[in-house]
């Protein structure tokens, strides 16, 4: 047992104090770097818009990639979050410190392995959507450019992973602010070409976010490495021992797979609704999920606290006050939701043609939102509810609603499709999201009556 004062402030103890404030200290830059994540891609999204709804297709088919990508690293950021937050509440600095290597490690080898995959063939991946031979050709090129990144921004969520467990979710969103900072001056530059800037089209939007990236990384190893650093200094690369691997792999592919297989059934659904709205049908499912990510990013960053504060206190026997601060997370999430669902329904298509001014465009998408905006709520509950499975340690049962549900989407977008077009591949969606939340619900509620941890 360690006196965790010793390591004020790199370790942020949440077994005591006001359950309300810790939660939303740690929220807040949470849900702040979510919206930085989705800044990123709108960012693009809104200049590359100017260049044409063929050229966003593009960019939001690599943008399917990137999702599955980040999935992937949630094995190590996942396992990170919790396995470091339980040895905290444990009073274990010493299990943390090793657990951040291992999940490091885990992260590296990872990324530099699909990094290389995508650089080498991203003709393989784009060919997957059967996109005109011009927007195929600048998705490659896009793929391409910013497949270095891959192994950059696995590193950067492991990281991210390792501060948030340690109750630190501040840092990452210092960090992750800045790198958008320098995204949003280098897309105009690099992407039209302003005095010595040659004009690049969408390459020069991979070029911008990559760079953005290696910002970011950099600022994460120097704070890591200075002195009295995180978890005091903890080594970057380590033999992997079986006992830590073996759980991190526990905590972290359950959510991993759900996500990967989540993004996987996305781009088929993607695929669906381009047979059924042609390169609109894209446009409108891949810029309007980033849209959508308003209310996706919030519930995910208040998730993300909800997880590491339950780590803690579960591994403290203070099972009362994670649940005490689950209710505090559905009271603020289930509010914003009901003011999402308003905005969406009622202001779809003027929210969306500030991204996409083509009226083709936004009239396809404000169609997008305004049948997503009914099933909010639902989506808001299901990642919420994710949160406090994931701090108890019991990452399958989210797992498995998820996966169940999402393998429905495909048939009912295909039936659907087939006889309303492509709303149906949106009402397929829409309606899945309504079991995934109260089914996720019931099944905790049944475990807490239960007792069954």
């Amino acid at each position: 047992m360690e006196n965790l004062s010793a390591y004020k402030p790199s370790v942020r103890d949440l077994t005591g104090g006001n359950i309300f404030r810790q939660l939303i200290t740690l929220a807040l830059p949470l849900m702040a770097i979510s919206f930085i994540q989705m800044a990123y891609n709108l960012v693009d999204i809104i200049w590359i818009g100017r260049l044409g709804s063929k050229s966003v297709a593009a960019v939001g088919s690599i943008g399917m990639l990137m999702w599955m990508m980040n999935s992937v690293a949630l094995i190590s950021k996942v396992g990170a979050e919790i396995a470091i937050g339980q040895s905290i509440g444990a009073r274990r600095l010493d299990k943390a410190s090793l657990y951040a290597s291992h999940t490091t490690t885990i992260a590296l080898a990872l990324g530099l392995t699909f990094g290389i995959l995508f650089f080498l063939f991203p003709s393989t991946y784009v060919s997957f959507y059967s996109l005109e031979a011009g927007i195929a050709l600048e998705a490659a090129g896009y793929l391409r450019i910013i497949s270095p990144g891959i192994t950059v921004m696995f590193l950067i969520l492991n990281f991210s992973g390792i501060y948030i467990g340690s109750g630190r979710s501040d840092i990452p969103f210092y960090f992750n602010a800045t790198g958008l900072v320098f995204n949003i001056l280098l897309d105009p530059l690099l992407i039209f070409g302003i005095g010595p800037f040659p004009a690049m089209g969408v390459r020069g939007a991979a070029l911008a976010t990559l760079l953005s990236q290696v910002v970011v990384i950099i600022l994460f190893i120097h704070h890591l490495k200075k002195k009295n650093g995180l978890l005091e200094r903890f080594q970057f690369l380590i033999r992997l021992r079986r006992k830590y691997t073996l759980n991190i792999l526990k905590l972290g592919l359950p959510v991993a797979a759900m996500n990967v297989y989540f993004a996987f059934v996305n781009m088929n659904l993607a695929r669906i609704a381009s047979v059924y709205g042609g390169y609109l049908g894209i446009t409108s499912q891949t810029t309007g999920g980033q849209i959508e990510g308003i209310t996706w990013n919030t519930s995910n960053g208040f998730s993300t606290a909800l997880g590491s504060f339950v780590a803690q206190n579960y591994a403290a026997h203070k099972i009362n006050r994670a649940n005490r601060a689950f209710r505090y997370t559905l009271m603020m999430m289930g509010t914003l939701g009901i003011i999402v669902t308003a905005a969406f329904i009622l202001y779809g298509k003027e929210i969306f043609s500030v991204f996409v001014p083509e009226k083709a465009a936004y009239l396809a998408g404000g169609e997008y939102l305004l049948i997503m905006g009914v099933s909010q709520i639902f989506m808001m509950l299901e990642i919420t509810t994710q949160g406090i499975f994931n701090g108890l340690g019991r990452t399958t049962p989210p797992a498995i609603i998820s996966m169940v549900f999402n393998t429905l989407r495909i048939p009912l977008a295909l039936f659907l499709g087939a006889r309303i077009g492509v709303t149906g591949v949106w009402w397929a969606i829409s309606s899945t999201s309504f079991f995934k939340g109260g089914i996720l619900l019931t099944w905790y509620l049944v475990l807490r009556r239960k007792r069954s941890w």
